[in-house]
This record gives structure tokens, C-alpha cells and sequence, in this order.
């Protein structure tokens, strides 16, 4: 079953250039809007197609350079035996390196023989398809592909409005599916005929005295239609096809009444079905028209848990349902540089795999904030609906998306970041100060130009917000751990870090005849945080202390506190 083994797009809409080895199997782009991904699909569909006729015009070539061909080339790999014949295409049958997802222009003992297939469009807008190699090139010899391989290369398109392959037209995949055709002709025709009379029989005693003027009329002007002119329908206006032929339920519904979901979702499934003789597909926003249950049974379909997958597939989606069900070696980020368009594998690392399953709004995003864990996920949050309540645009707004590295050693954070920096994502890693990193992990990081938002030696989120934010705003966040957990457990935490010294009544009977002293505030701080315990340790209460408290209190605050907050302001707004 022949694979794209690798494409190369020059000059075509948004890609000057672009160079890419899928996978064998499922190949799910994603990336920011207006990256490429559809045109990439585009670009497959229209180099594999079975066209006889396409279209193309100025808007198709790259910044409307038509001085500048435009070229998509597809290399296909596990070819037949019928492409494979060296009197044939033996001119152009080169060699492909799966380890390094290049290729040679002669094939040799270790690489797969493989076929180059091109689609060049000039100035004057005619569009060629032919097979290609650079000797051909230099001898001048030409080849293209007969009808009968290309309509079997050709991959099936299962986009918005997919009901068109429940119909047995020319290219759909019903015609794939089984040695069977719907050749039927004589009986087409016969069925026309059939209609032009049964319909003339019943009209005509509708329109009979338009009829009768009209016979007036052409005998007085000397002009002969019979005895009795007819309404019948026009021989040219009748014309059933084999694309006539579509199914229907037993009621005699067409199937093309099904909702979008379901026709894309049986259309995925015939197309596994047709494989062996159609084992490309496309798919353009795979999650459109499905639930999510639905959706992960058309990525099924195609063969995403599959060691084997039946079909090549290329797909793309914005949906973080599609991304969990998908594994990182199946996820390829596309991203429009200066020097032309990149697309990268994500990855089947554990730093990857373990994002996608817990965040994978991240791999949709533009710029991502690696958090310790939930109670910096709340902090966040609560920091961009205060923005949102001043008037700023939303981090999420801008493609921002946040990642919850669950805790425990900042070293998750930094292994999670690097992972996503590496596939072009701007990353800041946001964590406490209490734990070191291994030694060099922190300045690795930097120095490949990622960010860092911390608080100051040893300190928690929790130690910022109780010796740093005003007294007012300590009163509040005492009042918001009683609603959360209770006066009674606060006062065994206060009990327990001051060995005693100090209950919660104690400290509250001092206020508001004085300030909360340095040794106080610092006690707070470390009676807030006992581990699985603490007052505020998840990701709503720090997202309402953020907006309830911290953003009344920051006018006020300790300068060091403010930096790192604006600090992390500053990132989001220019995601």
C-alpha cells in the first residue's frame, strides 16, 4: 500500500518552502492559525488527486510570485509492483533513507525504492503532472502517470462535506471499496427516458391550456408541432450518471441526509474498509461536527492506537480531545519561519506524553507558562481576570495556555519547558524558590532562551503573599482560609509551626490596633503550607485570591513581590 514517504511544497499559498518525512501512519498537524496545515492537505490532495481539470489562479502562488513556479512534489513509498517496473519507470524510480527522510535519485541496496511525483503550475497557469528525478531531468525524459495508477494513488478527501463518497461518483471511496462497479448504462439511460415520458403523461393534463395557446399560436404563425405538443422533460436536462447511484436506509433515505459528524464518521470507517486500494486519507479539522465520543472512534477508524495503522493519515485539529487520544509521535507542530515552513515531530518522551495527557491546550498554543503546580495554575488564572477586569486582552485570548507540572521537583517544570521550547513554543517556567534544581538544570534552561519567574531564595507562593502584601490584604486572606477549611484547623497549624507559642486568636486579637509583625507574617506563611494541608493549596482559591485580594493589595506591596508579578504580567501580554 503506497505511503507518502516525503513532500516538498515551493512557492504554493502561505509556504515559500517547505520540506517534510510524515509518519506511516496517523500525521496530526497542529499549530497556530494561518501556519500552513490545510495547505499542506491541500497541497497532497492536489499533487495525488485523480484530476483531469483543476483551476489555479494568481492567489496560489506564495506572496502572488507567479514569476516563480509552483511545485509540490510527493515521494511514494511501498510501491506495487505495477509502479515498480523498470521498462516503465525506470528512469524514475529513486531511493529513500527512512533514518534520515532523505532521498537519493538511484536507488541502492538499503533504502526503499520510491517514486517522485510533481505538480508544477507557471505564470500561465496551466498545471503539469509528471514523475520526476533529476537524471530524467538532465536527459530530458519525460513520464506521467496513466489514469488507471493515479485514480489508485489518489487519497480520499473526508472534509466538511463528506456525504459526497456516499454516492458511487468517480472518485469516492464506495468505488474503492470491492471489485464491484455500478456500470450500468443501458439501464441508466433507459431510466431517463423513463422519467421524460411518465413525467409528460402526468404534466400534461396540468398545462393543458397553456397547450392548447401554444398550438394556436404555432398554427397561426405556419408552424408545425403535431396535433398535440407535449410538456415533457428536455432529453438535455435529463441525464443520470453513475453518480445518481447513491445509498440509502431502508426507508429509502439517502445517507446523505446524515448529520456532518455522522457522514465524516462512516466515510472514515469505509475508508479503512477500502485501504487496500485507497490508503490515503485527509481529514481538515478532524473533531468538526463530533462529539467527543465520536470523534476518538473516527481517530479508531484510522488506525491511531494501531501499531499497523491501515491507512496514512493526515489530519489537523485544534481540539485537546484529539491531542489526548493521539501520542506525541503522531502530533507534528507546524510553524512559519523567515527561512520557510517547519514541521516537527512532538515526540514520544515522557515530558511530552504526560503533557498531552493532563494539558494539551498547550500544543495549540502560541506561548505556555510550565507551572509547579495547581496553586500556580490558580495564581495565573486569577492574574488574567483581573487583567481581563482592567481592560487587557486575556493570555488565553492570545494563545496562551498554561501546563500543570503536578509539583515535586522543579525539575518537572524544567524538563516539561525545555520539551515544549524545543518544538518552538515560548516558555516561562513559574515556581517556588523553596527547592533547588538540580545544578545546571535552571541555567540549561536560560541559556536556550527560556524564561524564569521565581520568588526570592527559599520562598513559597504562600511565604510572598503573607510577609509581602499589606495588612488589609493579610486580614482578607485569613478570612478566605476560615471560609475554606475552618478557624479550628488554622489554629493547629499556627499551634504546631510556632511550637506553641502562638494561636490563631492570639494573632487576630491584635489586629487592627497593629501591624502584623515580620516573625508574624512568616509564621502565616509556613502554617499556610503544611504539606496536604494547606489553606488555599488549590487552583480556584488562588484564582479568587488573585482577584479579591492580591489585586487590592499590589498598589501597596513590597517592591520584590511586584517585580515578579510583573514579571509574569509582562509575559502574557505579549503572548
Amino acid at each position: 500500500m503506497p505511503r507518502v514517504r516525503h513532500l516538498a511544497v515551493r512557492n504554493f499559498r502561505s509556504i515559500q518552502s517547505l520540506d517534510w518525512a510524515p509518519a506511516p501512519g496517523v500525521n496530526c498537524l497542529i499549530g497556530a492559525g494561518d501556519s500552513g496545515k490545510s495547505t499542506i492537505l491541500d497541497a497532497i490532495d492536489l499533487c495525488l488527486g485523480a484530476r483531469r481539470f483543476v483551476t489555479f489562479c494568481d492567489t496560489d502562488f506564495s506572496a502572488l510570485d507567479v514569476g516563480t513556479p509552483l511545485s509540490i512534489s510527493v515521494t511514494l513509498g511501498e510501491l506495487p509492483a505495477s509502479l515498480m517496473d523498470i521498462d516503465l519507470y525506470g528512469d524514475f524510480l529513486r531511493g529513500f533513507d527512512p533514518r534520515t527522510g532523505l532521498i537519493e535519485d538511484e536507488p541502492k541496496s538499503g533504502l526503499e525504492t520510491v517514486l517522485t511525483l510533481q505538480l508544477v503550475v507557471g505564470a500561465d497557469l496551466e498545471p503539469t503532472w509528471s514523475l520526476f528525478s533529476e537524471r530524467a531531468l538532465h536527459d530530458g525524459i519525460e513520464r506521467s502517470l496513466p489514469w488507471k495508477e493515479r485514480s489508485a494513488l489518489a487519497p480520499a478527501r473526508i472534509g466538511h462535506y463528506a456525504a459526497s463518497n456516499l454516492s458511487w461518483s468517480r472518485s469516492s471511496v464506495l468505488n474503492r471499496l470491492t471489485g464491484e462497479r455500478a456500470e450500468l448504462g443501458a439501464q441508466l439511460a433507459g431510466a431517463a427516458r423513463q422519467a421524460r415520458s411518465s413525467f409528460g403523461s402526468q404534466a400534461t393534463p396540468h398545462l393543458l391550456e397553456t397547450l392548447t395557446v401554444v398550438k394556436t399560436t404555432a398554427q397561426n404563425l405556419g408552424i408545425s408541432v403535431g396535433a398535440a405538443p407535449q410538456a415533457l422533460l428536455d432529453a438535455h436536462a435529463v441525464s443520470i450518471g453513475e453518480g445518481a447511484i447513491a445509498l440509502h436506509d431502508q426507508d429509502g433515505v439517502p445517507l446523505r441526509a446524515l448529520g456532518t459528524g455522522s457522514s465524516r464518521l462512516l466515510v472514515a470507517g469505509l475508508q479503512r474498509a477500502a485501504a487496500t486500494a485507497s490508503p490515503i486519507a485527509l481529514v481538515d479539522e478532524v473533531e468538526y461536527g463530533l462529539e467527543p465520543h465520536r470523534l476518538m472512534r473516527l481517530l479508531d477508524s484510522l488506525g491511531a492506537k494501531e501499531a499497523s495503522p491501515p491507512v496514512q493519515a493526515f489530519l489537523t485539529t485544534h481540539s485537546p480531545v484529539a491531542l489526548r487520544e493521539l501520542s506525541g509521535d503522531q502530533l507534528f507542530v507546524t510553524r512559519r519561519l523567515p527561512s520557510g515552513h517547519e514541521v516537527t515531530v512532538a515526540g514520544a518522551s515522557d515530558d511530552i506524553q504526560s503533557t498531552l495527557r493532563v494539558d494539551p491546550e498547550a500544543f495549540l498554543a502560541k506561548s505556555v507558562i510550565v507551572c509547579e503546580g495547581a496553586s500556580e495554575v490558580g495564581f495565573l488564572r486569577g492574574l488574567d481576570q483581573w487583567g481581563v477586569a482592567t481592560g487587557e486582552t486575556s493570555f488565553l485570548a492570545l494563545g496562551g495556555a498554561y501546563v500543570n507540572a503536578g509539583g515535586g521537583s522543579p525539575d518537572n517544570s524544567f524538563a516539561r519547558a525545555t520539551a515544549l521550547m524545543k518544538l518552538g513554543y515560548r516558555v516561562l517556567v513559574f515556581i517556588d524558590a523553596d527547592k533547588p534544581a538540580k545544578p545546571g538544570v535552571a541555567d540549561t534552561y536560560i541559556r536556550a532562551g527560556g524564561q524564569l519567574a521565581t520568588w526570592r531564595p527559599n520562598m513559597t507562593l504562600e511565604d510572598e503573599l503573607f510577609r509581602h502584601l499589606p495588612d488589609a490584604s493579610i486580614d482578607a486572606l485569613l478570612a478566605k482560609a476560615k471560609e475554606l477549611i475552618g478557624a479550628d484547623v488554622m489554629d493547629q497549624h499556627v499551634q504546631t509551626r510556632s511550637h506553641g507559642r502562638f494561636k490563631l486568636s492570639t494573632i487576630e486579637g491584635q489586629r487592627p490596633a497593629s501591624n502584623y509583625s515580620f516573625e508574624t507574617r512568616s509564621l502565616l506563611g509556613e502554617a499556610s503550607r503544611i504539606r496536604g494541608s494547606g489553606w488555599f493549596k488549590s487552583l480556584t482559591a488562588y484564582q479568587d485570591i488573585v482577584v479579591s485580594i492580591v489585586s487590592h493589595g499590589y498598589p501597596h506591596a513590597e517592591p520584590g513581590f511586584k517585580s515578579v508579578v510583573d514579571q509574569l504580567w509582562t509575559f502574557t501580554r505579549a503572548a
